[in-house]
């Protein structure tokens, strides 16, 4: 058997971090404790803990036990599982632990519903995805949801220690370099299981002793980015909110964590609209040049592509803000989704019969300032404001200009 399931927690005891979660006093403890077990959903990033707890829960109970994930379980697996809690095996109950939870579509997940209902099934359901978006209300208001947070070096070392003990004690006495634990628990992202998996991949990679370098080749480095979950989410909102903040320090460091892990086009394609979105008309030509650094980095790839779009990053971030062209939009498509200024002025519409529209019609440049005062909005919307400048140095000099110039 490979290391990290030779060396799975036994006791709550032994579960690597998550003090919150296990500790002596902490909620789902006592919940675990007290033996009135509720149905149950753990959610977090690989590696921190979710499937061994939940072993740990199915021991401690006195119930028939089943274990399926949603990734590779048919719709038959689920129903003869559902099925069993109504046999003679199930007088304490069926506990049925479904890992991946997050894979099961809706009627997957309804199907449970009258089974949790009636107690005859518990459940612990265990999933990388945010609950709260993965899951279906009706499933998860029957549920008590359990965040497990990633694990720091310091929660790790100590099963490494465990597991370096193991390693020696089945197939000889190593030495490792010192500090070796440490490399090992920092580069894993907080996944016991790449640790251990690491630690075992080095044991027999070395001869006497177990060294640094060894232990960094074959490690699996992890940047805590997931193409197309939570983690990836989570890393492009934490870059916009960061540029947004004026933190260049935090941006770069983010989009540093989005490249790494392979999210450049990502990485671009929020880059573009947040030169908009939160810059816009306090600095108008940072799309200009967000759209050049972008174009840059497409066409060179990593890790080239690394220096155009930091670029872009700290330009953003120290750039001045303002959304107030964003604003603007969004209110203005407000109105066209409740149907109001459905009717296009006539004189300045596109028609050429009916009301004489071109006469109606003012021609800007043909007065001074190349400006005259006429409406543009639909007459249900003719009051509306929509812009209203914002305080950067561009827009208060646009204000002070069409003031003067409207003014007239």
């Amino acid at each position: 058997m490979p290391l990290a399931d030779v060396m799975r927690p036994m006791s709550l005891d032994e579960i690597c971090g998550q003090k919150h979660l296990f500790a002596v006093g902490a909620p789902l403890r006592r919940i675990i404790e007290s033996g009135h077990l509720p149905s149950l959903v753990f959610f977090g990033p690989p590696g921190t803990g979710k499937t061994t707890a939940a072993d740990i829960v199915a021991r401690r109970t006195n119930r028939q036990f089943f274990r399926i994930n949603a990734t590779t379980s048919s719709v038959a697996e689920v129903r003869d599982a559902l099925n069993a809690s109504d046999t003679l095996a199930a007088f304490n109950g069926t506990l049925l632990y479904i890992d991946e939870i997050q894979y099961f579509n809706k009627k997957q997940q309804q199907s449970l519903l009258e089974y949790m209902e009636d107690g005859r099934v518990t459940l612990i359901c265990s999933t990388t995805e945010n609950p709260y978006f993965a899951l279906y209300p009706a499933f998860l208001s029957r549920c008590a949801c359990f965040e497990f947070k990633p694990l720091s070096p310091e929660d790790i070392i100590p099963a490494l220690e465990r597991g370096f003990a193991r390693l020696c004690g089945d197939y000889g006495e190593k030495k490792a370099e010192d500090g070796l634990l440490t490399a090992v628990a920092s580069t894993c992202g907080g996944d016991v299981r790449k640790a251990l998996t690491a630690l075992e991949n080095t044991y027999f990679a070395s001869a006497e002793t177990l060294d640094i370098k060894t232990a960094s080749m074959l490690s699996q480095k992890s940047t805590g980015y997931d193409s197309d979950g939570d983690g990836h989410y989570d890393l492009l909102s934490a870059l916009q909110k960061s540029i947004r903040g004026s933190d260049p320090d935090a941006a770069v460091f983010y989009l540093a964590r989005i490249l790494e892990g392979g999210g450049i086009t990502s990485a671009c394609r929020r880059l573009l609209i947040m030169a908009s979105e939160d810059i816009g008309l306090a600095y108008s030509n940072a799309a200009v040049v967000v759209n050049a650094c972008v174009d840059s980095a497409l066409r060179t790839g990593m890790p080239e592509a690394a220096i155009p779009l930091a670029h872009a990053v700290v330009m953003l971030a120290t750039s001045p803000k303002s959304n107030t062209a964003f604003i603007a939009y969004a209110s203005a498509a407000e109105d066209a989704k409740n149907g109001k200024g459905a009717v296009v002025p006539s004189h300045i519409s596109n028609k050429t019969n009916g009301a004489d529209s071109k006469t109606l019609y003012l021609y800007p440049h043909d007065y001074p300032d190349h400006y005259v005062a006429q409406s543009y909005l639909p007459d249900d919307i003719k009051d509306r404001v929509y812009y209203r400048y914002g305080d950067s140095k561009a827009e208060k000099a646009a204000e002070e200009y069409w003031k003067k110039i409207k003014g007239k």
